[in-house]
């Protein structure tokens, strides 16, 4: 018996975990080493239904709880981050925004394509000035006639590329702050289109592309090479008012409160790399032979090995309980942080003590736990650093603690003073 899953859920990681033995783990390594995006189990993962596993029935995704959609990320990590981030940056960060501010207009019109992956999304936030200060965007918005002209750029974009269909960040009052940052909702073609037409996926040519918008070179990234990753650029973009997301000046906010999402699916993917890590590493010693015996049956291994299981199961617990809380509509936003801190964290701390366990033949591409290392340490950056988390952290554990000393009457007034007579 498990205190969050039930039997819909164990057959869901079930199915999505033999995806990945035998769609994901045989080319994992190739698409590592070409960074090519994986168009096939793309389209793949589409017909599973896995881009819209917590949007709802009649918006054409599975209508699963988001501890679903979290297995689905967990899972798909333990094989390759690559294949994890492209449902969980097109879920949390391209699809959930319009699911959660759109108008019915909205929904009806950008939804289903999303929800059923037939194109892909994203979210673009991060600007070369505007990282973890994200409420420095420089990206502006100028009110005309009939919409809004947007200039300017965006990096590291998940998806800007291949995707079709993004939320974006944009200045509409520069003397408000972050008060004066709305978002839009913005379309562009797929940079590949032949690759698109040979598979039959991942393009829609009814969708309303804004002239202007544009991705910029692939990024060679150290991990997650598989991820098409570029900057998204706006040059004289007309976008209609009609696709503005939610109120002028409420950007920021709404923005926020995905990124609270997104951080528990970060942390769903930093579980799967150290998961995935552990369990190449235990197969490894218990078939490898050093002194006449398994390395396995050293003390020393088994006390890393020990450790990295306890702290798995521990980062496990961490997550579940912030999907869980979410799915039931209670504050979650701190309980986010924790799990996106302590889990990206231990993706390091476990694929390096895996490449330490396995020596030599972890070191190499033989194994995928040098990918996976690589792989691990953008979850300490992405969706908001280590050092950002612990400010989120920080500032929750405050709030609350002045809370309670509101709420609850001094220490003087509560005690009876000494030697006082009761009846």
């Amino acid at each position: 018996m498990h205190r969050y899953l039930n039997s819909d859920h164990v057959a869901l990681q079930a199915r999505v975990r033999r995806f990945g033995e035998n769609a994901i783990a045989p080319v994992a390594r190739e698409l590592d080493e070409t960074a090519e995006f994986p168009w096939e189990n793309a389209k793949l993962m589409a017909e599973m239904g896995l881009f819209g596993v917590p949007v709802p029935k009649e918006l054409g995704g599975l209508g699963l709880d988001y501890l679903s959609y979290i297995l689905v990320v967990e899972e798909l990590a333990k094989f390759d981050a690559s294949h994890s981030i492209t449902v969980s940056a097109h879920t949390t960060l391209g699809t959930s925004p319009i699911v959660a501010f759109g108008t019915e207009d909205q929904k009806r019109e950008f939804i289903p394509p999303l929800a059923s992956g037939e194109v892909l999304g994203g979210f673009g936030l991060t600007e070369p000035g505007a990282g973890s200060d994200s409420g420095s965007t420089r990206t502006r918005a100028v009110r005309e006639a009939g919409g809004y002209r947007l200039n300017g750029s965006k990096i590291f974009i998940t998806h800007a590329g291949v995707g079709e269909i993004f939320v974006a960040t944009a200045v509409t009052d520069p003397d408000m702050g972050r008060r004066g940052i709305s978002s839009f909702i913005v379309c562009k073609p797929t940079v590949d289109l032949a690759r698109a037409e040979a598979v039959g996926w991942g393009h829609r040519p009814d969708l309303p592309f804004s002239q202007g918008l544009s991705a910029g070179e692939q990024e060679d990234k150290m991990g997650w090479r598989a991820s098409d990753t570029r900057e998204l650029l706006f040059s004289d973009v007309l976008v209609p008012v009609e696709q503005r997301l939610g109120e002028e000046g409420l950007g920021f906010i709404n923005f926020m409160k995905t990124l609270d999402a997104g951080r528990i699916g970060v942390a769903a993917l930093s579980l799967g790399l150290a998961d995935g890590a552990f369990q190449t590493a235990l197969r490894y010693v218990n078939q490898r032979q050093q002194f006449g015996r398994k390395v396995w049956e050293f003390q020393q291994v088994q006390f890393r090995l020990s450790d990295m299981a306890t702290e798995i199961e521990a980062g496990r617990h961490l997550v579940y309980h912030a999907a869980w809380l979410k799915d039931r509509g209670a504050a979650f936003s701190k309980e986010a942080a924790m799990a996106k801190l302590y889990c990206s964290e231990l993706a390091m701390r476990a694929t390096l003590g895996a490449i330490q366990v396995m020596g030599g033949a972890g070191y190499t591409s033989d194994y995928p736990v040098e990918r996976m290392m690589r792989d691990a340490k953008i979850c300490e950056i992405g969706e908001g650093t280590s050092e950002i988390q612990r400010l989120v952290i920080g500032r929750h554990i405050v709030a609350e603690l002045m809370t309670d000393r509101i709420e609850e009457p001094s220490l003087a007034s509560s005690r009876e003073p000494v030697g006082a007579e009761t009846d």
